[in-house]
C-alpha cells in the first residue's frame, strides 16, 4: 500500500508539472513513477490481477501512461512519443478484462493518428485507423486526423493551414508541423510559378498573419522585397521546380509502396 500511495503522490506532482509547463520536472517525476510502477503486482508486465488492489493500481498506471503521452507531446520528442504511445496501447489491450474502457482512449488514438500523419507514416496511419470502432470515429481528435489526411491527399493545403483554430488544443503539435510543411510547399510552387508577387498577395497565399511575418518569411527564403513587391530568386525558382518534381515522384513512389503494404 505504501508503494501505491507514493506512486499516487508522484502522479499528482506530474500532473502539476504538466499544468505549469514545467517539462524538466515532469520528465524527472515520470522516471521516478515508472520505477514505482514496476513494484506494483497488477501493473504489466507483472499483471497479477488477483492483487486486492489490482483495479486501483491499474487505474493509476493508466493515468500515468496517458500523462506520459501528453508530456511527450508538449516536449515535442518523437522518441518519447513513440515509446509512450506503445506503452499506452499495450496497457489498454492488456487490462480490458479488469478495467472499464478508458474515457479518453479514442482521444489518444486520434493523437496517435496525427503523429503518424505528421511523420508521413501513411501505412501505419491506415492500420491504426482500421482498429478504431465506429464510436471512436466521432471523437474530434480522430475525425480531425482523418480530415487532415484527406485534405493532404487532395492537395487542399489552404484548408490544412486554416484548420488550426477549429482543432482540439491537444492537436496543436501536429497542426504546427503540418502547417510549416504545407507553407513551404506553397512557397516552392510560388517560386516556380511567378517572378514576383505583391507583398499583400504573398501574405494571403502563404496565409501569414501580418506584413512583418511575411517579410520575415521572405528573408528566410532569400526573396528580395522592394516596396510592396516580393521578387523570387530565379535560380532558386529553377531549383525549386526540380526539387518539386523529385518530391512529387518520391511521394508517388512512397504512396504506391504504402498502398501495396496495406493491401
Amino acid at each position: 500500500m505504501t508503494v501505491l500511495k507514493d506512486t499516487q503522490q508522484l502522479l499528482d506532482k506530474l500532473k502539476n508539472a504538466y499544468k505549469k509547463n514545467d517539462l524538466a520536472t515532469g520528465k524527472t517525476v515520470l522516471g521516478q513513477i515508472k520505477i514505482k510502477l514496476i513494484q506494483l503486482p497488477a501493473v504489466p508486465p507483472n499483471s497479477d490481477f488477483s492483487s486486492p488492489t489490482a483495479q486501483q493500481e491499474l487505474l493509476l498506471a493508466r493515468d500515468v501512461y496517458e500523462h506520459a503521452v501528453l508530456l511527450a507531446l508538449k516536449s515535442q520528442s518523437e522518441a518519447a512519443l513513440e515509446s509512450s504511445f506503445t506503452q499506452l496501447k499495450t496497457f489498454y489491450a492488456d487490462t480490458r478484462s479488469v478495467l472499464p474502457a478508458a474515457p479518453q482512449q479514442w482521444m489518444f488514438a486520434g493523437l496517435n493518428l496525427l503523429r503518424l500523419l505528421v511523420a508521413n507514416r501513411i501505412a501505419e496511419f491506415h492500420t491504426e485507423l482500421e482498429l478504431i470502432p465506429a464510436e471512436g470515429m466521432t471523437v474530434p481528435h480522430v475525425a480531425s486526423a482523418v480530415q487532415l489526411e484527406q485534405w493532404l491527399m487532395e492537395g487542399a493545403y489552404n484548408k490544412v493551414l486554416a484548420a488550426g483554430k477549429s482543432l482540439p488544443p491537444e492537436c496543436s503539435f501536429a497542426v504546427e508541423q503540418l502547417s510549416a510543411t504545407v507553407r513551404d510547399e506553397i512557397a516552392s510552387c510560388a517560386e516556380a510559378s511567378y517572378p514576383s508577387l505583391k507583398l499583400a498577395d504573398a501574405q494571403v497565399l502563404m496565409m501569414l498573419a501580418s506584413r512583418k511575418e511575411t517579410e520575415e518569411y521572405a528573408k528566410q527564403h532569400g526573396w528580395a522585397i522592394e516596396g510592396d513587391v516580393v521578387h523570387f530568386n530565379k535560380a532558386a525558382a529553377a531549383d525549386a521546380t526540380a526539387e518539386q518534381h523529385m518530391r512529387l515522384i518520391n511521394h508517388a513512389l512512397l504512396y504506391a509502396k504504402e498502398l501495396e503494404r496495406i493491401v
